[in-house]
């Protein structure tokens, strides 16, 4: 294939387990045709190779090789096994999704908040994994549980699996700058309850403090004075729904040196104060 292509998942609701196993075919075995199948189909070869097509597109699977097939359009073996072939498979469902090319970061649109959900999960075509063993390991466990039951062990070891692959598409289309956005985030995170400044993000970072503004702007569409200051305000809405500490207790937790300070940001990024923000999720 010229291009690298993703499945994109758009969330809520999340992927939902079907049915999933662990298939051996000997040399001249086909993998079987299906047409509209209905559900997604991820192959993961451990041993030997798989010859597989969807819609005129031919992949030959290796060991650590894993591939989403669709619900619709035709799945076919466009030549079988010239060996012991062995692979995991899982089938899930899912209402909302795309296909299309993998778009690096510099080229996607920038996000209206770090912090706007839903998210879409973003799962490559066909990708080679860097450490299989631990998608082996995961799958193993997957097959092992019994049939019609163990509902949300199976639904959280797919989860966990589709991130393994999502991981891997993420990684291919990250730049530098992009690496150094997550980094700021991620300290920002971190110390979000300390006074922060471009200046400490600098020295801490070992970036000038220019070069990591435009930076965060590109990936998060923010500066990192704003990041940090949605992340206050996230994290508010956690405790305000989460605990019964009054409001300057609150205000001192994430940061905020002066409660009537952090009501009026409140009440500008969300729209109500933080008592009727409370009384709205309690009541």
């Amino acid at each position: 294939m010229d291009k690298e292509f993703i499945v994109a998942l758009q969330t809520p609701p999340l992927p939902y387990y079907w049915e999933s196993g662990r298939s051996t075919f000997r040399a001249g075995d086909r993998h079987p045709n299906r047409r509209n199948f209905g559900l997604f189909d991820v192959l993961l070869v451990v041993d030997g190779e798989l010859h597989i097509g969807e819609n005129g597109t031919e992949w030959t699977l290796a060991t650590g090789d894993a591939l989403v097939l669709l619900p619709e359009g035709e799945h076919y073996s466009f030549r079988p096994c010239e060996q012991e072939t062995t692979f995991y498979w899982v089938h899930f469902e899912h209402v909302d999704w795309h296909q299309g090319p993998l778009i690096e970061e510099s080229e996607a649109a920038i996000p209206l908040s770090p912090f706007d959900k839903p998210k879409s999960i973003r799962i490559p075509k066909k990708t080679t994994l860097l450490n299989p063993q631990l998608a082996f390991d995961m799958m193993h466990q997957l097959v092992l549980l019994p049939v019609g039951e163990s509902f949300w062990e199976k639904q959280q070891l797919l989860f966990r699996f589709l991130a393994i692959l999502e991981n891997g598409t993420s990684d291919m289309a990250k730049t530098p700058a992009s690496r150094l956005a997550e980094s700021v985030a991620l300290f920002l995170q971190q110390n979000y309850q300390e006074e922060i400044t471009n200046e400490t993000l600098s020295s801490a970072l070992h970036f000038h403090p220019s070069y990591i503004v435009r930076c965060m702007k590109m990936k998060y569409g923010v500066t990192p004075v704003q990041y940090l200051h949605q992340f206050r305000i996230e994290r508010a809405k956690q405790l305000l729904v989460s605990t019964e500490w009054s409001i300057d207790r609150i205000a001192t937790e994430i940061g905020f040196q002066y409660s009537p300070y952090f009501s009026t940001c409140f009440k500008r990024n969300v729209g109500i104060s933080p008592l009727l923000f409370r009384k709205k999720y309690l009541n």
